[in-house]
Protein backbone atom coordinates (compact mmCIF):
# COMPACT_ATOMS: atom_id res chain seq x y z
CA UNK A 1 0.00 0.00 0.00
CA UNK A 2 1.29 3.13 -0.82
CA UNK A 3 0.51 6.50 0.76
CA UNK A 4 1.00 9.81 -0.10
CA UNK A 5 2.78 11.26 2.58
CA UNK A 6 0.96 14.73 4.18
CA UNK A 7 3.37 17.79 4.33
CA UNK A 8 4.38 18.94 7.71
CA UNK A 9 1.71 21.86 6.70
CA UNK A 10 -0.89 19.34 6.52
CA UNK A 11 0.33 17.31 9.56
CA UNK A 12 0.59 20.14 12.23
CA UNK A 13 -3.03 21.17 11.03
CA UNK A 14 -4.34 18.11 11.80
CA UNK A 15 -3.10 17.44 15.23
CA UNK A 16 -3.77 21.14 15.73
CA UNK A 17 -7.66 20.50 15.35
CA UNK A 18 -7.45 17.07 17.54
CA UNK A 19 -6.08 19.32 20.15
CA UNK A 20 -8.64 22.00 20.45
CA UNK A 21 -11.08 18.89 20.04
CA UNK A 22 -12.24 19.75 16.77
CA UNK A 23 -12.44 17.07 13.53
CA UNK A 24 -12.58 17.81 9.59
CA UNK A 25 -15.85 16.47 9.34
CA UNK A 26 -17.68 18.33 12.25
CA UNK A 27 -17.69 15.24 14.86
CA UNK A 28 -17.24 14.75 18.48
CA UNK A 29 -14.35 13.17 19.65
CA UNK A 30 -16.35 9.84 20.34
CA UNK A 31 -18.88 10.51 17.96
CA UNK A 32 -19.53 7.23 15.19
CA UNK A 33 -20.17 8.37 11.88
CA UNK A 34 -23.48 7.21 10.59
CA UNK A 35 -23.82 3.36 9.63
CA UNK A 36 -26.33 2.69 6.30
CA UNK A 37 -27.13 -1.04 5.20
CA UNK A 38 -29.16 -2.22 2.27
CA UNK A 39 -29.50 -5.75 1.46
CA UNK A 40 -29.26 -7.25 -2.50
CA UNK A 41 -31.92 -9.16 -4.28
CA UNK A 42 -30.62 -12.26 -3.04
CA UNK A 43 -29.94 -13.77 0.29
CA UNK A 44 -26.79 -13.12 1.80
CA UNK A 45 -26.10 -9.44 0.25
CA UNK A 46 -25.44 -6.52 1.61
CA UNK A 47 -23.73 -3.00 1.75
CA UNK A 48 -22.79 -1.02 4.20
CA UNK A 49 -21.55 2.82 4.29
CA UNK A 50 -19.87 3.80 7.17
CA UNK A 51 -19.60 7.34 6.42
CA UNK A 52 -17.73 7.15 2.66
CA UNK A 53 -16.30 4.00 3.90
CA UNK A 54 -18.32 1.76 1.66
CA UNK A 55 -17.76 -2.84 2.06
CA UNK A 56 -19.99 -5.29 0.11
CA UNK A 57 -21.09 -8.66 1.63
CA UNK A 58 -21.29 -11.61 0.15
CA UNK A 59 -22.16 -14.86 1.41
CA UNK A 60 -21.95 -18.31 -0.20
CA UNK A 61 -22.20 -21.99 0.93
CA UNK A 62 -21.44 -25.77 -0.36
CA UNK A 63 -21.70 -29.17 0.29
CA UNK A 64 -17.70 -30.20 1.37
CA UNK A 65 -16.18 -33.01 3.62
CA UNK A 66 -15.37 -32.18 6.77
CA UNK A 67 -11.98 -31.91 8.16
CA UNK A 68 -10.41 -34.96 9.89
CA UNK A 69 -9.84 -33.50 13.41
CA UNK A 70 -13.39 -31.74 13.19
CA UNK A 71 -15.78 -34.46 11.36
CA UNK A 72 -19.01 -32.92 12.83
CA UNK A 73 -18.36 -29.33 12.34
CA UNK A 74 -18.96 -27.05 9.73
CA UNK A 75 -16.73 -24.84 7.85
CA UNK A 76 -16.22 -21.11 7.96
CA UNK A 77 -14.15 -19.30 5.90
CA UNK A 78 -13.70 -15.36 5.43
CA UNK A 79 -11.85 -13.41 2.97
CA UNK A 80 -11.17 -9.54 2.47
CA UNK A 81 -10.70 -8.25 -0.93
CA UNK A 82 -8.92 -4.64 -1.36
CA UNK A 83 -8.52 -3.01 -4.80
CA UNK A 84 -7.27 0.30 -6.43
CA UNK A 85 -11.25 1.20 -7.14
CA UNK A 86 -11.25 1.92 -3.70
CA UNK A 87 -8.23 4.22 -3.19
CA UNK A 88 -5.44 4.48 -5.34
CA UNK A 89 -3.06 3.87 -3.01
CA UNK A 90 -3.85 -0.03 -3.16
CA UNK A 91 -1.66 -2.21 -5.28
CA UNK A 92 -3.76 -4.79 -7.65
CA UNK A 93 -2.69 -8.33 -7.35
CA UNK A 94 -0.82 -7.90 -4.06
CA UNK A 95 -1.14 -8.95 -0.38
CA UNK A 96 -0.12 -6.05 1.79
CA UNK A 97 0.56 -5.86 5.15
CA UNK A 98 -2.84 -3.97 6.08
CA UNK A 99 -5.11 -7.01 4.25
CA UNK A 100 -3.16 -9.67 5.94
CA UNK A 101 -3.84 -8.05 9.16
CA UNK A 102 -7.25 -7.52 8.63
CA UNK A 103 -8.35 -10.89 7.23
CA UNK A 104 -6.65 -12.37 10.40
CA UNK A 105 -8.33 -9.79 12.70
CA UNK A 106 -11.42 -10.56 10.55
CA UNK A 107 -11.21 -14.67 11.58
CA UNK A 108 -10.53 -13.83 14.82
CA UNK A 109 -13.64 -11.28 15.86
CA UNK A 110 -15.87 -13.89 13.89
CA UNK A 111 -14.74 -17.08 13.67
CA UNK A 112 -12.90 -17.63 17.09
CA UNK A 113 -15.67 -16.13 18.90
CA UNK A 114 -17.79 -18.96 18.00
CA UNK A 115 -20.58 -16.66 17.22
CA UNK A 116 -22.18 -19.19 14.51
CA UNK A 117 -22.91 -22.59 15.68
CA UNK A 118 -20.94 -24.72 12.99
CA UNK A 119 -22.28 -27.90 14.72
CA UNK A 120 -25.47 -27.14 12.91
CA UNK A 121 -23.87 -26.99 9.51
CA UNK A 122 -23.04 -30.89 9.86
CA UNK A 123 -24.92 -32.63 7.86
CA UNK A 124 -23.80 -36.32 7.87
CA UNK A 125 -20.71 -36.68 10.57
CA UNK A 126 -17.64 -37.62 8.50
CA UNK A 127 -19.12 -36.86 4.94
CA UNK A 128 -20.78 -33.92 4.29
CA UNK A 129 -21.03 -30.90 6.24
CA UNK A 130 -21.85 -26.92 4.98
CA UNK A 131 -18.77 -24.40 4.20
CA UNK A 132 -19.76 -20.98 4.55
CA UNK A 133 -17.62 -18.76 2.88
CA UNK A 134 -18.39 -14.41 3.42
CA UNK A 135 -16.45 -12.53 0.58
CA UNK A 136 -16.07 -8.59 1.60
CA UNK A 137 -15.05 -6.23 -1.41
CA UNK A 138 -13.89 -2.76 0.06
CA UNK A 139 -15.60 -0.33 -2.66
CA UNK A 140 -14.40 2.97 -0.83
CA UNK A 141 -11.43 3.80 1.58
CA UNK A 142 -12.72 6.54 3.46
CA UNK A 143 -10.50 5.04 7.29
CA UNK A 144 -11.60 2.62 9.60
CA UNK A 145 -11.76 -0.48 7.40
CA UNK A 146 -12.09 -2.57 9.86
CA UNK A 147 -15.13 -1.63 11.33
CA UNK A 148 -17.61 -1.51 8.14
CA UNK A 149 -15.89 -4.85 7.29
CA UNK A 150 -17.00 -6.55 10.48
CA UNK A 151 -20.51 -5.00 10.43
CA UNK A 152 -21.22 -6.08 6.87
CA UNK A 153 -20.06 -9.70 7.61
CA UNK A 154 -22.53 -10.44 10.83
CA UNK A 155 -24.93 -8.69 8.98
CA UNK A 156 -24.64 -10.79 5.84
CA UNK A 157 -24.43 -13.91 8.01
CA UNK A 158 -27.32 -12.91 9.92
CA UNK A 159 -29.13 -12.09 6.27
CA UNK A 160 -27.94 -15.60 4.78
CA UNK A 161 -30.11 -18.32 3.65
CA UNK A 162 -28.53 -21.96 2.95
CA UNK A 163 -30.82 -24.60 1.05
CA UNK A 164 -32.61 -27.31 3.44
CA UNK A 165 -31.39 -30.86 2.65
CA UNK A 166 -32.46 -34.49 3.89
CA UNK A 167 -30.46 -37.48 4.43
CA UNK A 168 -31.93 -40.88 3.99
CA UNK A 169 -29.49 -43.30 4.62
CA UNK A 170 -26.53 -42.27 2.88
CA UNK A 171 -28.19 -40.06 0.15
CA UNK A 172 -28.39 -36.47 0.79
CA UNK A 173 -30.91 -34.68 -1.03
CA UNK A 174 -30.38 -31.00 -1.61
CA UNK A 175 -33.60 -28.85 -2.03
CA UNK A 176 -34.43 -25.79 -4.35
CA UNK A 177 -36.23 -22.87 -2.45
CA UNK A 178 -38.94 -23.54 -4.78
CA UNK A 179 -39.50 -27.12 -3.23
CA UNK A 180 -38.29 -25.93 0.45
CA UNK A 181 -38.08 -22.80 2.15
CA UNK A 182 -34.34 -21.81 2.91
CA UNK A 183 -32.93 -22.30 6.26
CA UNK A 184 -30.93 -19.54 8.16
CA UNK A 185 -27.97 -19.84 9.73
CA UNK A 186 -28.32 -20.44 13.75
CA UNK A 187 -26.21 -17.29 15.33
CA UNK A 188 -25.72 -17.54 19.07
CA UNK A 189 -24.31 -13.40 19.19
CA UNK A 190 -23.05 -10.77 16.83
CA UNK A 191 -19.51 -9.13 17.46
CA UNK A 192 -18.56 -5.91 15.99
CA UNK A 193 -15.55 -4.02 15.73
CA UNK A 194 -15.11 -0.69 17.04
CA UNK A 195 -11.56 0.89 16.68
CA UNK A 196 -10.44 4.00 18.43
CA UNK A 197 -6.97 6.20 17.68
CA UNK A 198 -4.67 7.76 19.70
CA UNK A 199 -2.59 10.88 19.22
CA UNK A 200 0.94 12.00 20.84
CA UNK A 201 1.26 8.76 22.64
CA UNK A 202 -2.41 8.09 24.04
CA UNK A 203 -3.01 11.75 25.08
CA UNK A 204 -5.66 12.36 23.04
CA UNK A 205 -8.26 9.51 21.83
CA UNK A 206 -10.56 9.15 18.78
CA UNK A 207 -13.29 7.15 18.19
CA UNK A 208 -13.98 5.77 14.32
CA UNK A 209 -10.73 7.77 13.15
CA UNK A 210 -11.01 8.89 9.36
CA UNK A 211 -8.39 8.14 6.40
CA UNK A 212 -7.02 11.64 6.94
CA UNK A 213 -6.59 10.89 10.72
CA UNK A 214 -5.13 7.47 10.25
CA UNK A 215 -2.43 9.24 9.09
CA UNK A 216 -0.86 11.34 11.79
CA UNK A 217 -2.30 8.66 14.57
CA UNK A 218 0.16 7.08 16.71
CA UNK A 219 -1.57 3.57 17.61
CA UNK A 220 -4.76 1.73 16.99
CA UNK A 221 -6.91 -0.31 19.15
CA UNK A 222 -9.79 -2.34 18.19
CA UNK A 223 -11.87 -3.92 20.15
CA UNK A 224 -14.81 -6.71 19.47
CA UNK A 225 -17.79 -6.82 21.38
CA UNK A 226 -21.25 -8.21 21.20
CA UNK A 227 -24.43 -6.59 22.90
CA UNK A 228 -23.79 -8.46 25.83
CA UNK A 229 -20.83 -6.64 26.99
CA UNK A 230 -18.62 -9.91 25.98
CA UNK A 231 -14.83 -8.99 24.82
CA UNK A 232 -14.37 -11.13 21.78
CA UNK A 233 -11.33 -10.00 20.65
CA UNK A 234 -8.77 -7.05 21.33
CA UNK A 235 -5.51 -6.08 18.94
CA UNK A 236 -3.50 -3.37 19.63
CA UNK A 237 -1.01 -1.87 16.91
CA UNK A 238 1.12 1.39 16.56
CA UNK A 239 3.87 0.90 19.50
CA UNK A 240 2.16 2.65 22.29
CA UNK A 241 2.16 2.34 25.42
CA UNK A 242 -1.61 2.35 26.88
CA UNK A 243 -2.88 2.39 30.72
CA UNK A 244 -4.99 0.51 32.19
CA UNK A 245 -7.46 3.07 32.21
CA UNK A 246 -8.00 4.09 28.58
CA UNK A 247 -8.23 0.12 27.74
CA UNK A 248 -11.34 0.54 30.40
CA UNK A 249 -12.53 3.57 28.80
CA UNK A 250 -12.38 2.49 25.86
CA UNK A 251 -14.24 -0.67 26.72
CA UNK A 252 -17.28 0.94 28.16
CA UNK A 253 -17.70 3.18 25.04
CA UNK A 254 -17.59 -0.13 22.48
CA UNK A 255 -20.34 -1.51 25.27
CA UNK A 256 -22.50 1.73 24.27
CA UNK A 257 -22.08 1.99 20.36
CA UNK A 258 -22.28 -2.09 19.77
CA UNK A 259 -25.53 -2.09 21.41
CA UNK A 260 -26.42 1.15 19.14
CA UNK A 261 -24.98 -0.75 15.67
CA UNK A 262 -26.86 -4.09 17.11
CA UNK A 263 -30.46 -2.30 17.50
CA UNK A 264 -30.17 -0.59 13.56
CA UNK A 265 -28.73 -4.05 12.26
CA UNK A 266 -32.04 -6.21 13.82
CA UNK A 267 -34.38 -2.87 12.66
CA UNK A 268 -32.64 -2.97 9.12
CA UNK A 269 -32.95 -7.25 8.66
CA UNK A 270 -37.29 -6.82 9.93
CA UNK A 271 -37.53 -3.99 7.83
CA UNK A 272 -36.06 -6.40 4.58
CA UNK A 273 -38.14 -9.03 6.20
CA UNK A 274 -41.39 -7.31 5.95
CA UNK A 275 -40.44 -6.05 2.26
CA UNK A 276 -39.96 -9.62 0.88
CA UNK A 277 -42.98 -11.01 3.01
CA UNK A 278 -45.14 -8.26 1.98
CA UNK A 279 -43.88 -7.66 -2.06
CA UNK A 280 -42.59 -4.05 -1.77
CA UNK A 281 -39.63 -2.61 -2.65
CA UNK A 282 -36.30 -4.39 -1.47
CA UNK A 283 -32.73 -5.10 -2.37
CA UNK A 284 -30.29 -2.24 -3.58
CA UNK A 285 -33.23 -0.79 -6.26
CA UNK A 286 -35.22 0.75 -2.77
CA UNK A 287 -32.19 2.96 -2.28
CA UNK A 288 -32.34 4.63 -5.69
CA UNK A 289 -34.60 7.37 -5.77
CA UNK A 290 -37.47 7.62 -8.45
CA UNK A 291 -37.72 10.13 -11.56
CA UNK A 292 -34.29 9.93 -12.29
CA UNK A 293 -32.37 8.38 -15.58
CA UNK A 294 -30.48 5.37 -13.29
CA UNK A 295 -34.36 4.81 -11.66
CA UNK A 296 -35.09 0.91 -12.64
CA UNK A 297 -38.71 1.90 -12.58
CA UNK A 298 -41.13 4.60 -12.05
CA UNK A 299 -44.61 4.58 -10.21
CA UNK A 300 -47.31 3.82 -11.90
CA UNK A 301 -49.07 7.17 -12.26
CA UNK A 302 -53.50 6.71 -11.90
CA UNK A 303 -55.46 6.78 -14.96
CA UNK A 304 -58.83 7.91 -14.91
CA UNK A 305 -61.01 6.63 -17.49
CA UNK A 306 -64.35 7.41 -16.73
CA UNK A 307 -66.71 10.35 -19.11
CA UNK A 308 -64.14 9.10 -22.13
CA UNK A 309 -66.47 9.16 -24.33
CA UNK A 310 -68.05 12.58 -23.82
CA UNK A 311 -64.26 13.97 -23.46
CA UNK A 312 -63.65 12.38 -26.85
CA UNK A 313 -66.93 13.82 -28.54
CA UNK A 314 -65.90 17.46 -27.20
CA UNK A 315 -62.90 17.36 -28.90
CA UNK A 316 -64.21 16.36 -31.89
CA UNK A 317 -66.62 18.89 -32.13
CA UNK A 318 -64.08 21.90 -31.51
CA UNK A 319 -61.66 20.70 -33.83
CA UNK A 320 -61.53 22.12 -37.25
CA UNK A 321 -63.46 20.44 -40.24
CA UNK A 322 -61.60 17.84 -42.01
CA UNK A 323 -60.10 18.98 -45.34
CA UNK A 324 -62.27 18.23 -49.05
CA UNK A 325 -60.83 14.19 -49.36
CA UNK A 326 -61.24 12.72 -52.97
CA UNK A 327 -64.10 10.07 -53.11
CA UNK A 328 -62.76 8.10 -55.79
CA UNK A 329 -59.33 7.32 -56.61
CA UNK A 330 -57.86 8.94 -59.76
CA UNK A 331 -55.90 6.42 -61.81
CA UNK A 332 -53.00 8.19 -63.13
CA UNK A 333 -51.63 5.69 -65.34
CA UNK A 334 -52.81 1.94 -65.07
CA UNK A 335 -51.46 -0.05 -62.55
CA UNK A 336 -51.29 3.46 -60.46
CA UNK A 337 -53.81 4.89 -58.50
CA UNK A 338 -53.84 8.03 -56.20
CA UNK A 339 -56.60 8.45 -53.28
CA UNK A 340 -56.19 11.56 -51.16
CA UNK A 341 -54.31 14.58 -51.40
CA UNK A 342 -50.94 15.37 -51.82
CA UNK A 343 -48.43 15.33 -54.99
CA UNK A 344 -48.98 13.62 -58.26
CA UNK A 345 -47.41 9.94 -58.47
CA UNK A 346 -44.95 10.20 -61.04
CA UNK A 347 -44.59 6.67 -61.66
CA UNK A 348 -46.10 6.33 -65.19
CA UNK A 349 -43.30 8.73 -66.64
CA UNK A 350 -40.93 6.28 -64.99
CA UNK A 351 -42.57 3.32 -66.84
CA UNK A 352 -42.47 5.62 -70.12
CA UNK A 353 -38.18 6.02 -70.07
CA UNK A 354 -37.49 2.52 -69.12
CA UNK A 355 -40.03 1.27 -72.30
CA UNK A 356 -37.95 3.32 -74.39
CA UNK A 357 -34.64 2.71 -73.05
CA UNK A 358 -35.91 -1.29 -73.44
CA UNK A 359 -37.22 0.14 -77.00
CA UNK A 360 -33.83 1.10 -77.72
CA UNK A 361 -31.75 -1.99 -76.68
CA UNK A 362 -34.07 -3.82 -78.57
CA UNK A 363 -33.30 -2.29 -81.99
CA UNK A 364 -29.07 -2.01 -81.39
CA UNK A 365 -29.31 -6.07 -80.52
CA UNK A 366 -31.34 -6.85 -83.67
CA UNK A 367 -29.17 -4.30 -85.54
CA UNK A 368 -25.72 -6.36 -84.02
CA UNK A 369 -27.60 -10.01 -85.14
CA UNK A 370 -28.07 -8.77 -88.63
CA UNK A 371 -24.49 -7.82 -89.45
CA UNK A 372 -23.36 -11.07 -87.35
CA UNK A 373 -25.65 -13.48 -89.88
CA UNK A 374 -24.29 -11.54 -93.17
CA UNK A 375 -20.89 -11.81 -92.36
CA UNK A 376 -21.63 -15.80 -91.90
CA UNK A 377 -23.22 -16.09 -94.82
CA UNK A 378 -20.38 -14.48 -96.94
CA UNK A 379 -17.72 -16.95 -94.88
CA UNK A 380 -19.95 -19.79 -95.65
CA UNK A 381 -20.43 -19.05 -99.76
CA UNK A 382 -16.03 -18.04 -99.33
CA UNK A 383 -15.64 -21.90 -98.10
CA UNK A 384 -17.64 -23.36 -100.50
CA UNK A 385 -15.86 -22.21 -103.50
CA UNK A 386 -12.57 -23.19 -101.72
CA UNK A 387 -14.31 -27.09 -101.63
CA UNK A 388 -15.29 -27.01 -105.74
CA UNK A 389 -12.35 -25.24 -107.08
CA UNK A 390 -8.90 -24.58 -105.78
CA UNK A 391 -9.27 -21.36 -107.03
CA UNK A 392 -9.76 -18.42 -105.15
CA UNK A 393 -12.60 -15.60 -106.78
CA UNK A 394 -12.58 -12.50 -104.33
CA UNK A 395 -15.05 -9.83 -105.26
CA UNK A 396 -13.74 -6.66 -104.26
CA UNK A 397 -17.27 -4.63 -106.02
CA UNK A 398 -18.49 -1.85 -104.49
CA UNK A 399 -21.83 -3.54 -104.28
CA UNK A 400 -20.96 -5.85 -101.76
CA UNK A 401 -19.86 -3.03 -99.38
CA UNK A 402 -23.00 -1.37 -99.81
CA UNK A 403 -25.07 -4.19 -99.04
CA UNK A 404 -23.03 -4.61 -95.95
CA UNK A 405 -23.34 -1.28 -94.47
CA UNK A 406 -27.31 -1.42 -95.62
CA UNK A 407 -28.50 -4.29 -94.28
CA UNK A 408 -32.45 -3.24 -94.74
CA UNK A 409 -32.03 -3.80 -98.48
CA UNK A 410 -32.50 -7.51 -98.87
CA UNK A 411 -33.04 -7.97 -102.43
CA UNK A 412 -30.02 -6.11 -103.18
CA UNK A 413 -28.50 -8.86 -100.86
CA UNK A 414 -29.97 -11.45 -103.30
CA UNK A 415 -29.29 -10.39 -106.49
CA UNK A 416 -25.16 -9.80 -105.86
CA UNK A 417 -25.41 -13.63 -104.17
CA UNK A 418 -26.81 -14.95 -107.28
CA UNK A 419 -24.31 -12.56 -109.52
CA UNK A 420 -21.63 -14.05 -108.00
CA UNK A 421 -22.82 -17.52 -108.13
CA UNK A 422 -23.25 -17.15 -112.15
CA UNK A 423 -19.37 -15.61 -112.50
CA UNK A 424 -18.53 -18.60 -110.70
CA UNK A 425 -20.52 -21.53 -113.04
CA UNK A 426 -18.81 -19.46 -116.09
CA UNK A 427 -15.35 -19.86 -115.19
CA UNK A 428 -15.80 -23.03 -114.32
CA UNK A 429 -17.11 -23.92 -117.82
CA UNK A 430 -14.10 -21.62 -119.28
CA UNK A 431 -12.06 -23.83 -117.37
CA UNK A 432 -13.18 -27.33 -118.38
CA UNK A 433 -13.04 -26.18 -121.99
CA UNK A 434 -9.60 -25.74 -122.28
CA UNK A 435 -8.69 -28.81 -120.77
CA UNK A 436 -10.72 -30.80 -123.28
CA UNK A 437 -8.58 -29.07 -126.23
CA UNK A 438 -5.43 -29.64 -124.74
CA UNK A 439 -6.34 -33.45 -124.65
CA UNK A 440 -7.50 -33.33 -128.07
CA UNK A 441 -4.01 -31.82 -129.22
CA UNK A 442 -2.26 -34.40 -127.08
Amino acid sequence: MKKTPLSNCERRFLLRAIEERKRLDGRQSYDYRNVRISFGADYGCCIVELGRTRVLGQVSCELVSPKLNRATEGILFFNLEISPMASPAFEPGRQSELLVKLNRLLERCLRNSKCIDTESLCVVAGVKVWQIRVDLHLLNHDGNIIDAASIAAIVALCHFRRPDVSVQGEEVTLYTPEERDPVPLSIHHMPICVSFAFFQQGTYLLVDPSEQEERVMDGLLVIAMNKHREICTIQSSGGIMLLKDQVLRCSKITGVKVAEITELIQKALENDRKARKEGGKFGFAESIPDQKISAFKMERAPVNTNDVEEQAEEIITKADPPSDVFAKPILRMPGTAQIGEGIENSWGDLEESEREEEEEGNCDDATTSEEQKMETEEISVASKTKKDDDTIVVSDSEEEEVVILEPEKTQKKTRTHTKAKQENSSSKKAFTKKRKKKRATR
